[in-house]
């Protein structure tokens, strides 16, 4: 795991519990979107990885009416170029 539910709250500064379900459905995709799209498995020890899937669940979150597979036009750049660098990154040793 990456993001942990707190962490992620604190960083979108949501105060109770009534969108949890909602941002641990974010953080999972944001996970999923970043192994698709590199290849590769990260943990919550890569800063680059964390600060990705921040972006991604910020962006989805304020952008909610819209959700789909696509991150909107004004964060596409930096996704981008988080992608290429997280591609050729370090991940999670993957057993067997």
């Amino acid at each position: 795991m990456i993001l942990e539910l707190e962490e992620t709250k604190e960083w979108l500064r949501v105060d109770g519990n009534e969108e949890d379900s909602t941002i641990e459905l974010l953080i999972k995709a944001a996970e999923e979107y970043l192994k698709n799209a590199t290849g590769r498995k990260f943990d919550n020890t890569n800063n680059q990885a964390r600060l990705f899937c921040l972006v991604l669940v910020t962006d989805w979150f304020e952008n909610r009416d819209l959700i789909g597979a696509k991150v909107s036009e004004k964060v596409r750049f930096i996704v981008q170029s988080m992608l290429l660098q997280l591609q050729y990154s370090e991940g999670v040793e993957q057993s067997g």
